[in-house]
């Protein structure tokens, strides 16, 4: 009856769990769904946003990875950091010529999101770009 529990419990683990796409286009581990990020939209280049990203992300943590998603133009760039031990990705794409949109998304080691420290690191993101 015990190996029967357990064998029931695994299961049940492995069904629900599984993957969900980044907002940079990448897939990552995940045990809970539903809304894991935040999007912003600036007045400002994408580059400018881009450097107020890799400047949050740099002073918050570490940035382990910079690139532009194989699959899109130059007007889409992605950071993949980490920040209080969870995976944090940042995607910063060109809306038109003046307007940039950055989305942020979080999930810990476990696969579970963190909507907290989303909002915290979109809220730095605006901040350092309204101190230019």
């Amino acid at each position: 009856m015990k190996k029967f529990a357990f064998a029931l419990l695994a299961t049940a683990a492995v069904v629900f769990t599984g993957c969900v796409k980044t907002v940079s286009d990448t897939n990552t581990f995940a045990t809970t769904w539903g809304k894991d990020s935040v999007a912003g939209r600036y007045n400002r280049s994408l580059d400018q946003v881009y450097q107020a990203s890799t400047a949050v992300i740099q002073s918050n943590g570490v940035l382990l990875q910079e690139y532009i998603p194989h699959d899109s133009t130059n007007a889409v760039r992605s950071i993949l950091g980490k920040v209080n031990d969870r995976k944090v990705w940042v995607r910063v794409s060109a809306v038109d010529i003046k307007t940039s949109q950055v989305d942020v998304q979080a999930r810990t080691k476990w696969g579970t999101r963190d909507l907290d420290l989303v909002h915290q690191l979109e809220k730095e993101i605006a901040l350092k770009l309204a101190g230019q």
